[in-house]
């Protein structure tokens, strides 16, 4: 069932609830009314008859013949008098006895001096009446046949009523819930239009401070870093696909070419040799595109636990150093922590690590004594770590790219690499809640500023 039909129904239902409710209140409203008119004119007609015949202005036979006669044509009240001891002085038609006295009744009468009661369809009335110091039991009993016939109408008319109310409910309950919803139909062409090939619509936003307008904006805010998200795949499987081919090219070609005719053991050894260091770069690229795509993942998928800096910054210069001989990190602490949780981060030792000698391993490639000097400082908050090299650096184009994923600088020449590690070290310190500077003139060097906070500033569980 849509949106719209439910709406309908339930706006329908409740002003239909609300409709009946008040027509049902007006009818027994108008019931209780005519019955308590109806009880007062009986009232009257039995106390004007009594005083008649109580003052012998009227004889008893001449009232029972009028009371006989207009019976026939309208709805004429039966009038009963009685002495407080239930000896009857005067009935208007005893063969009939509408109301059918007993003691009882009498009792009740003198009791409570106005007794109003229903006999089947008539209403009758007994009250306590003074006459020249004396009193009598007077009773009156008729049919409001005015009455009902006027609460029949007031019924049928209330019926007719109540069904053109409702279907006239029901129609504008749909009018106005095809209305209401015309917002969401206009959404959902549009959301249907939305495909990977036009990434770049947006759903339209007639009013912004609506609920509607609310969840189209939001809706865009989710598509605007889809189409982000979706654009960095597109690019990041092109580059992919274009480095990967690039060492396997070769590999093949070397192989191919070694092949084709027998050489000496010394070529075979050489074309080993290039095949191997192809190999190599390739499974390095392998590496660097796992670990970005490690740094990815959300925090709660990663594995966080306490982690000394100065730690993981000594297996980073060891991995570093291990790789190539030839490279120097110099770690350098500016003072001595007192306390031991200043040099403590809450993160992943292997994430951080890989960071690390990423950002070493550019110092060292890109500096005429390929050698990194690391300084270690910590606040109140943070630790901060300084990687510095007095290298080529890099013009200021570069620094804006340079943690593009897949991005060469000028410089690419001095030093060989995919463009994978910048762009991997900023998402493990971003991951890590930290901040990633970097500072560099052309000839004058590089420095980048690394800043994480303390473990008791990272760690949501404390």
């Amino acid at each position: 069932m849509k949106i719209r039909t439910r709406l309908t129904i339930r706006y329908a239902a409740v002003t239909a609830g609300i409709f009946l409710m008040s027509m049902l209140f007006i009818y027994l409203f108008s019931d209780h009314s005519r019955s308590q008119t109806f009880y007062r004119y009986l009232q009257r007609e039995a106390i004007t008859k009594a005083h008649l015949f109580l003052n012998n202005q009227t004889d008893a036979k001449t009232l029972q013949s009028i009371y006989l006669n207009n019976r026939n044509f309208i709805d004429e009240v039966e009038v009963a008098i009685y002495t407080p001891q239930f000896k009857m002085l005067y009935h208007d038609a005893s063969q009939i006895d509408i109301i059918k006295e007993d003691s009882e009744m009498i009792h009740r009468i003198l009791e409570k001096k106005i007794y109003e009661f229903y006999v089947g369809h008539y209403q009758a009335v007994g009250m306590l009446y003074h006459f020249n110091g004396k009193e009598y039991i007077i009773t009156a009993a008729a049919y409001d046949g005015y009455g009902y016939a006027n609460l029949h109408e007031l019924k049928n008319i209330l019926i007719a009523i109540s069904l053109i109310a409702l279907s006239i409910l029901i129609i504008t309950g749909y009018l106005m819930a095809s209305s209401a919803l015309k917002p969401v139909s206009t959404i959902v062409r549009e959301a249907e239009n939305i495909t990977a090939n036009h990434f770049d619509r947006r759903l339209p936003i007639a009013n912004e401070n609506d609920e509607l307008g609310e969840l189209s904006r939001a809706f865009n805010e989710l598509l605007g870093r889809l189409e982000k998200a979706f654009t960095s795949q597109k690019m990041f499987v092109s580059n992919v696909s274009h480095e990967l081919r690039t060492p396997m090219a070769a590999l093949i070609t070397e192989l191919e070419i070694v092949r084709m005719k027998e050489r000496e053991p010394e070529r075979y050894r050489q074309a080993i040799d290039n095949s191997l260091n192809d190999a190599r770069r390739l499974i390095r690229l392998i590496d660097g595109l796992l670990n970005l795509a490690k740094a990815d993942y959300q925090p709660e998928q990663i594995k966080m636990e306490e982690v000394r800096l100065d730690e993981v910054l000594l297996d980073a210069r060891n991995v570093v150093m291990k790789a190539n001989p030839n490279y120097k990190a110099d770690l350098i602490f500016e003072q001595e922590p007192e306390d031991e949780s200043l040099i403590t981060v809450y993160g992943n030792s292997y994430l951080l690590t890989t960071a690390f000698v990423n950002l070493i391993e550019n110092n060292c490639k890109f500096s005429e004594n390929h050698s990194s000097f690391v300084h270690i400082a910590y606040w109140e908050k943070y630790a901060i770590v300084r990687f510095s090299d007095n290298g080529v650096g890099m013009s200021e184009t570069d620094k804006n790219n340079l943690f593009t994923p897949f991005y060469r600088g000028a410089n690419r020449d001095v030093a060989k690499g995919h463009g994978i590690g910048m762009a991997l070290t900023k998402k493990v310190i971003e991951l890590h809640h930290g901040k990633l500077d970097v500072y560099s003139q052309p000839g004058e060097g590089t420095t980048f500023v690394v800043k994480l906070p303390h473990r008791f500033e990272a760690d949501p569980t404390t």
